[in-house]
C-alpha cells in the first residue's frame, strides 16, 4: 500500500488531514450558519452506553452526594456539593479516533514507528493531544435517504453511493471537510451487532481521501462494512487513518440532522487531550 499523505505537511506532522482545514475553510463554514440552531450529534454516555465485548463500559462514581449530607457530612455556612468519577474506555460511544489508533508494517501516519505506543506511556506520536479543536464545513451523506430505509447489516457503501447521495443533496465534497455518511444503524430498532453493520469499502474511502477531507464519520460503530471483505481487517481504518492521516469520528448521531434537510452546516467538536490517547469521546455539533 502507498503512503499517500505522509510528508505532505513535513516529516514532523502529527495532525494528518486535519491541515486541510485553513482560515478560509473556518470562515467558510460560520457563513452557512442561518438559524443559529445548534444540533447535538452525540450518544449520551453512562454505564447502560452500548461497547463491543472485548471493551470495558462506562463506570461512574459519587465522590461526595446527598446521602453524605443525610449521614451527618459537615455544611460549612450552609454550603453543599456533589462530585464524581467516571471510569470509561477513549473510544466508546461517540468518539473520534486518533492517529496513532490503527496501523501496519509496524509504522504509523507519516512513517512514526508503531512501537512508540507502550501501555505506560500511552502513543508517543500522533496521540490524540495533537489532534486540536475541529472546527469547519460539515457535509451531510444521507445513505439511508438515497436508498429508502437504514442500510442492512454488511451492507457496502461504495464510492457511486457517495457520488449519488452528495448530487441528491446538492453538495460537493472538497478540501477540508467534516463528511458525515447515516448509514441509519444507529436507528434501528433492537439489539445491534458490533460485528455485522452496514458501511464504507475502500473504494467510497479512497473516493473521499482524494478529495482531501479532513474528518470521516458515521453513525456506526466502526465507520467501515462489517464483516470485512475476505482477507482483510480494517483496510478502511487502514488507508483513511495510517496512509491518508484522516480521523475517523464514529457512534454518531445523525437522525436528527438528517430530518432537518440541511447537509452543509458548521460543525465543531474538539477531543479530550488525553497526552497519548489513542482516541477520546466526544460531542460534535452541527450549527445550523
Amino acid at each position: 500500500m502507498s503512503q499517500d499523505n505522509w510528508n505532505r505537511w513535513g516529516p514532523d506532522d502529527e495532525r494528518g488531514a486535519l491541515n486541510h482545514i485553513g482560515l478560509d475553510q473556518v470562515r467558510h463554514a460560520a457563513g452557512l450558519v442561518r438559524s443559529g440552531q445548534v444540533l447535538s450529534l452525540a450518544q449520551p454516555l453512562s454505564p447502560r452506553t452500548p461497547v463491543p465485548e472485548h471493551r470495558a463500559g462506562v463506570q461512574h462514581f459519587m465522590g461526595r452526594d446527598g446521602g453524605d449530607y443525610a449521614a451527618g457530612a459537615r455544611r460549612p455556612g450552609g454550603f453543599q456539593f456533589a462530585e464524581d468519577t467516571v471510569v470509561l474506555p477513549l473510544h466508546i460511544g461517540t468518539h473520534i479516533d486518533a492517529l496513532c489508533h490503527a496501523w501496519y508494517d509496524d509504522a504509523l501516519y507519516n512513517g512514526f514507528p508503531g512501537d512508540g505506543t507502550r501501555s505506560n506511556t500511552g502513543a508517543s506520536r500522533c496521540g490524540i493531544d495533537k489532534m486540536g479543536p475541529i472546527a469547519g464545513r460539515g457535509v451531510l451523506l444521507d445513505v439511508a435517504a438515497l436508498r429508502g430505509a437504514p442500510l442492512a447489516d454488511g451492507e457496502s457503501i461504495g464510492a457511486s453511493d457517495l457520488e449519488q447521495a452528495a448530487a441528491r443533496a446538492g453538495v460537493r465534497v472538497g478540501k477540508g471537510d467534516i463528511v458525515l455518511i447515516r448509514t441509519g444503524w444507529a436507528e434501528r430498532a433492537g439489539a445491534k451487532s458490533f460485528n455485522a453493520e452496514p458501511g464504507l469499502n475502500v473504494e467510497a474511502g479512497l473516493w473521499l481521501a482524494e478529495r482531501d477531507i479532513a474528518v470521516l464519520g458515521a453513525d456506526n460503530y466502526a465507520v467501515e462494512v462489517l464483516p470485512f471483505p475476505t482477507g482483510f481487517v480494517f483496510p478502511v481504518h487502514q488507508r483513511l487513518i495510517r496512509d491518508f492521516g484522516i480521523p475517523l469520528l464514529e457512534g454518531l448521531v445523525l437522525g436528527g440532522l438528517a430530518s432537518t434537510g440541511r447537509h452543509e452546516f458548521m460543525f465543531a467538536a474538539s477531543p479530550l487531550p488525553v497526552v497519548g490517547g489513542t482516541g477520546s469521546p466526544i460531542s460534535p455539533m452541527a450549527v445550523l
